[in-house]
């Protein structure tokens, strides 16, 4: 920008005072003010819009090379999909084509079932153990305990 020093404002500010003279000096010295604000307030939103105009066309720029990498990696998903699913039907063919030439001699077993109780908890500890050592096999809240083990009173 200019460099206006203290000396250069005093020698514009005096020859402002000979040419304008005292009497209109400050309603001009206002309008300059007013002038040179509205001159800086256009500069800085023209230098926004083009910082505006410069990151848009960044962000352009990133949402072209994003959506190319988008398209590559869907490319290799459908190629890779229908890859898989010819592998899986020539499989499927061939297991059904061995099964139809020997159906005869090929046995399915049939399904048994385990027979476990697997909703039944079963602990490590076997219970008659935790009955003898004193283990708490039932769980009593804190007012039942206390009520339980309170010593009765004498009459």
């Amino acid at each position: 920008m200019i460099d206006i020093g203290l000396s250069k404002m005093a020698l514009i500010g005096v020859v402002a005072l000979i040419v304008v003279g005292p009497e209109k000096l400050p309603r001009v010295a206002r309008t300059v003010g007013t002038l040179l604000g509205k001159a800086q307030r256009y500069v800085a939103d023209v230098k926004s819009e083009v910082n505006r105009s410069m990151e848009l066309d960044e962000l352009r720029k990133m949402k072209d090379s994003v959506e190319g990498a988008a398209r590559d990696v869907e490319q290799t998903i459908h190629t890779s999909t229908a890859e898989f699913e010819r592998d899986l039907k020539k499989t499927t063919d061939d297991a059904y084509a061995a099964y139809l030439e020997g159906a005869e001699s090929t046995v399915v077993p049939a399904y048994r079932n385990p027979n476990k109780k697997w909703r039944v908890k079963r602990g490590a500890t076997p219970q008659w153990y935790k009955v003898r050592s004193g283990v708490r096999t039932k769980a009593q809240s804190g007012a039942a305990r206390v009520a339980r083990f309170r010593p009765k009173k004498l009459h």
